[in-house]
């Protein structure tokens, strides 16, 4: 496998936790990592060198080489003898990283920036670049954990495809076992027809169709990475609260961007807007092709 992961970087605790994710990743998919910074200064005509009353070395763009140098440093050190370009760009974060996904097989950004507003759990970059990316996107929080399962939410969506080839490519890659989690509830039963009477199925049957659903979703999946250990999951339960749960365990979580009752027009879903705010692991959130 070769390519290119792109990480975004800006200072931030939470995105030098992105830059060791990426260069993990990137090690492992035998890819180069690009760093990147968006530079906002030049584009709003603001000066970004020295001040005459400060130090020579003092500045925007002195601070911003810095922070990229460190993030590149970081990469060396987390994933040794990987390729690491760097570039600093001028433009907004959310517009530079989206040009730049459209050539990535994976872009990587941490859940807060360095303009995050106290209280909030994920920033708009990465809620916004989930939804606009033209490759997968991860999102990671500080500290992320090593072990644990890959986690993919399966909703038996036609456009969940991407999301579970992606899941499993990651499992196969960490080494670690996939679970298959689909959460169900009444509301997934089918209306009753004059044949089926009151009631669309008989009890148990409801169940036994959803857990069918897991099973046929990962089928084709199984047979082209037979290494990687799958576990198929039917939990009655609403969803968010379902996948949140089994992130806690996990080392990674993955999404599709929109399931089977998203709105037309959406391009992010509620599921995997609530996952980038609350889940307890690194979210992937791929987009349908």
């Amino acid at each position: 496998m070769s390519g290119q992961v792109v990480v975004g970087v800006d200072g931030s605790a939470s995105s030098l936790a992105a830059v060791e994710a990426a260069a993990t990743d990137a090690r492992l998919r035998g890819a180069a990592l690009r760093v990147v910074h968006a530079f906002v200064c030049p584009a709003m005509h603001v000066p970004s060198g020295p001040s005459p009353l400060g130090p020579q070395d003092g500045g925007l763009r002195q601070e911003v080489d810095r922070l990229v140098a460190e993030a590149v440093e970081r990469a060396r050190t987390a994933a040794p003898g990987i390729d690491v370009g760097h570039a600093v760009v001028s433009g907004e974060p959310l517009a530079t990283l989206e040009t730049e996904s459209r050539t990535a097989e994976l872009v990587v950004v941490g859940s807060r920036g360095m303009g995050g507003f106290v209280g909030l759990l994920v920033g708009s970059t990465a809620v916004h670049l989930a939804a606009h990316g033209r490759c997968p996107v991860l999102v990671v929080r500080e500290e992320p954990r090593t072990d644990g399962p890959v986690i993919l939410g399966v909703d038996g969506s036609a456009a969940a495809g991407a999301a579970t080839d992606f899941a499993f490519t990651e499992a196969g890659l960490r080494g670690a076992p996939l679970v298959g989690l689909h959460a169900w509830t009444t509301w997934n039963a089918p209306l009753p027809t004059p044949e089926t009477g009151p009631f669309a199925a008989a009890p148990g049957v409801l169940a036994q169709d959803e857990e069918r659903l897991v099973s046929e979703a990962l089928a084709g999946h199984r047979e082209r990475f037979p290494d990687v250990a799958v576990t198929t999951k039917a939990v009655r339960g609403r969803t968010r609260e379902t996948l949140i749960e089994a992130s806690r365990s996990a080392q990674l979580l993955v999404v599709g961007a929109r399931g089977r009752g998203g709105f037309g027009g959406l391009l992010l879903g509620s599921v995997s807007q609530a996952m980038l705010h609350h889940a307890h692991c690194p979210v992937a959130v791929v987009r349908g092709t």
